[in-house]
Formats: structure tokens, C-alpha cells, sequence
């Protein structure tokens, strides 16, 4: 029996997300571990299934989440882009509720990198005029 996925990729800082949305009861798999262990407080786990509460199908989707890089901020961020990708390959109909909420949107606010002749990336070392 093949199982018809819905796949998607969503990126945040140095975070990737691959998102796998099959119909079935509502589990959620990050990195092989249940959400809520993987995500330990309720608070992080409610962002990351936040698209499906926009449209009313919280229960309805299975989804495998395969995601590196990063710290927690970013790996929620990618993958709530990424299951809101997968919701539009699903369903496209879903598009003007995401994108309300602003979960269509890529942030592309990366790490600024350091510059030689100096400690980090706007710190300077301490000047001495004498």
C-alpha cells in the first residue's frame, strides 16, 4: 500500500525542514521523536502545529518532519513553512487564510558574518587615541 504524501521544505536562519503530510489521525514526527517530546514545553509544540489551526484540519493530517541546523526558533519557524507549503500542495483553497496569518512568508533574516580586524560582526575592537 502506498501512502500519497504532500512534501515541502521550509528554511529559517541556518534551519531546514523537510515536511511530509499524509492524511491519518494528527501524529506528529520530528526527527523520529513525538512533537511534544521533541518540542518539550506545550507553548513551542502549539507554534509549530499553528497552520492547522488556522484552517480547521488539526486532527486530520499525519505529518514526518525531518529538520537540522539551527536552534529551536529556527527549526519551529522552518517547519511551520514548511507544513504551510504542504497545505497549499494539498489544498490550495488554504491560500488567503495562511497568508493572512503571514505563514507563507520566508524570513530571510540570516546571521551576518564576521569581518576580519575585528571580534565579531559589528563589534569593534576598543580604540586608544594615545
Amino acid at each position: 500500500m502506498k501512502i500519497n504524501y504532500h512534501t515541502a521544505i521550509g528554511r529559517r536562519k541556518s534551519s531546514k525542514a523537510r515536511v511530509f503530510l499524509s492524511e491519518g489521525s494528527g501524529k506528529v514526527r520530528i526527527n523520529n521523536k513525538d512533537g511534544k517530546e521533541y518540542f518539550k514545553k506545550d507553548s513551542l509544540y502549539s507554534q509549530v502545529t499553528g497552520p492547522f489551526g488556522v484552517i480547521d484540519l488539526k486532527d486530520r493530517f499525519d505529518i514526518i518532519v525531518t529538520v537540522n541546523g539551527g536552534g529551536f526558533t529556527g527549526q519551529i519557524d522552518a517547519i511551520r513553512l514548511g507544513i504551510s507549503r504542504a497545505i497549499l500542495k494539498y489544498d490550495a483553497s488554504h491560500k488567503p487564510a495562511l497568508k493572512k496569518e503571514g505563514l507563507l512568508t520566508r524570513d530571510s533574516r540570516m546571521v551576518e558574518r564576521k569581518k576580519p580586524g575585528q571580534p565579531k560582526a559589528r563589534k569593534k575592537f576598543q580604540f586608544s587615541k594615545r
